[in-house]
């Protein structure tokens, strides 16, 4: 019996990935649980124990000295002498019961123990072991979509990216190998729950510290990330070094860097702009690819009205405000776009100069253009002043 305990504890050690201190706990518990159920009495106090070194197991039942033994929890005086020489009436001895001749029903019982309580060894363990990893990216193949949830397998865990984690613009599939922004880990009754994401704006960040050496050591900051997943991301970044170009760094060699980043995404674009310290040449380098001839500051309502040439207005602005939208967050201001038009006509007005009516496709042209965003509180900073587009 010894070797068989000693054997099984290595195995379940090594199979579950637990030490074998937790497994001998499990099969003292187990022990115990087996001998009150064998004997059907839960009031009596039981303990085992198991030598680490041999696996010989002991169970010993606390048991009171009396002339006339009736229960299971009393023993005779001549037999707790044996035990224990000075023993006397009243006192308590530990008998040692150990089940050597447990039946079926008590193996039984002492296995599904064993079951349970490495279950829930092995279930502390991968909470601990992801929950250190929440916000890296990790790899995971798709097992099944369940009402649009997409659950994932990531080593032998499981983990679920809801609809509002995917990309719009993904398609998911069973065998699918995806890799994914580890978002939360829930202890759940079933065992851990991880949540995972690919549309997540930090998962952007991991992938430029992947991809770009600068990033990843620190030489180069990432200030603000603004991201409609699928569709369009604006990333600001800063040298943290003198003599480092960031927008270059991002981008890479004919643009390799910042490509391997776009694959991974499906295509999405990302513009990289260098982030400025001061608000109008940040809000003006946010609205990029377009040109920006002035941008006023209104600092107690955080608002930048921009001016923009006539031409310019529709790309400043961006397919259903896209472009203007992304740059409100990027920035954390309220954006007001007009062309240079309407702001003279504006102008000419308030002075009471008096012109003839403009034609109705200049009158359309000078149209306004507003974006609200609230300000990534996590990236600010300061840097040198420049900035850069790339669109993939």
């Amino acid at each position: 019996m010894k070797g068989e305990f000693l054997t099984a504890i290595n195995l379940l050690s090594k199979e579950k990935g637990v030490s074998a201190e937790v497994v001998i706990e499990a099969l003292e518990s187990a022990l115990v649980s087996a001998y009150k159920r064998n004997f059907n009495d839960t009031n009596i106090n039981v303990v085992a124990r198991i030598d680490p070194a041999t696996g010989e197991p002991r169970v010993l039942v606390e048991k009171c000295v009396s002339t006339e033994p009736k229960e299971l929890s009393e023993i005779g005086l001549e037999q707790a002498r044996r035990i224990q020489a000075d023993a006397t009436v009243g006192a308590t001895v530990w008998e040692d019961v150990t089940p050597q001749s447990f039946g079926r029903i008590a193996a039984q019982t002492a296995k599904q123990h064993i079951v349970q309580k490495l279950r829930e060894a092995e279930r502390q363990r991968v909470y601990h072991e992801f929950s250190e990893r929440v916000g890296e990216l990790v790899h995971g193949i798709v097992q099944r979509i369940e009402q649009r949830t997409v659950i994932l397998e990531i080593g032998k865990t499981e983990a679920v990216m809801p609809p509002p984690e995917h990309v719009p613009t993904e398609r998911y599939f069973p065998g699918q190998r995806l890799r994914v922004y580890l978002v939360e880990v829930s202890d759940t009754h079933k065992g851990p729950q991880l949540l995972v994401s690919r549309a997540h704006k930090t998962m952007i960040k991991r992938l430029f510290e992947q991809e770009v050496p600068e990033i990843f050591n620190g030489t180069v900051e990432i200030k603000a990330i603004a991201r409609e997943p699928g569709a369009r991301s604006k990333v600001a970044v800063s040298a943290r070094q003198e003599g480092i170009d960031p927008v270059g760094s991002c981008v890479g060699m004919r643009g390799v860097r910042i490509q391997n980043i776009v694959n991974e995404l499906g295509g999405e674009k990302i513009d990289v702009i260098l982030w400025e310290p001061d608000a109008g040449k940040f809000v003006a380098a946010a609205l990029s690819p377009a040109q920006v001839q002035r941008v006023d500051i209104a600092s107690v309502e955080k608002t930048a009205t921009v001016i923009v040439p006539e031409r310019q207005l529709s790309l400043a602005i961006g397919r259903e405000g896209q472009n203007a939208r992304l740059a409100a967050r990027l920035t954390g201001w309220r954006i007001d776009i007009k062309s240079d038009v309407a702001v003279a006509q504006a102008e000419q007005e308030a002075f009471g100069t008096p012109e003839a009516p403009a034609p109705a496709d200049e009158a359309e042209a000078s149209e306004e253009a507003t974006a609200d965003a609230v300000a990534d509180d996590d990236m600010s900073g300061q840097t040198e002043a420049g900035s850069a587009q790339v669109e993939t």
